[in-house]
């Protein structure tokens, strides 16, 4: 572990997500290739991604996200600017429940770094409660896709 837990303050200071948005409670444990995270925004119903006042599984995968961006921000540093990361790609998704929001008390968030260089991630993810696979997958991130867009069109037309 690198560092003690973040708490959803500190989370929110380091992801553009804010308000009901930003999904998660703490991030509980992080290392180099690793993060567990806890969130209990599941059970809010005003849960912005609710729809018809339910919060499907698939929807674990904005969970996962946040827990991965929090893991790049706090690789980073507080001392490097914020990037824009997205998911460009999730693959072999799993869901194991339908819905999310009819399970109460904590869902755990894990993320792990499976490989990468600067501007291009692929993580492996699972969002479990009291220690039930509810789904799992893996996610490919582009950082900074504007600035990587404007590198490829200067070499294109130098």
């Amino acid at each position: 572990m690198l560092t003690p837990s973040l708490d959803h303050a500190g989370i929110a200071a380091r992801i553009p997500h804010q308000g009901s948005m930003c999904l998660l409670d703490a991030a509980v444990d992080w290392s180099e290739s690793t993060i567990s995270c806890r969130a209990t925004s599941h059970t809010d119903p005003a849960n912005p991604l609710r729809a018809d006042g339910r919060l499907g599984a698939a929807n674990g995968i904005e969970y996962a996200a946040q827990a991965m961006a929090i893991h790049g921000a706090l690789l980073a540093g507080a001392e490097a600017p914020p990037r824009q990361g997205y998911l460009t790609s999730v693959r072999s998704v799993s869901l194991h429940v339908a819905r999310l929001d009819d399970l109460p008390g904590e869902l755990l968030v894990q993320a792990e770094r499976l490989s990468g260089d600067a501007n291009h991630i692929l993580y492996q993810f699972s969002l479990s409660h009291a220690g039930r696979c509810l789904l799992d997958g893996r996610a490919a991130v582009v950082l900074d896709a504007a600035a990587l867009d404007a590198a490829a069109l200067t070499k294109e037309n130098p």
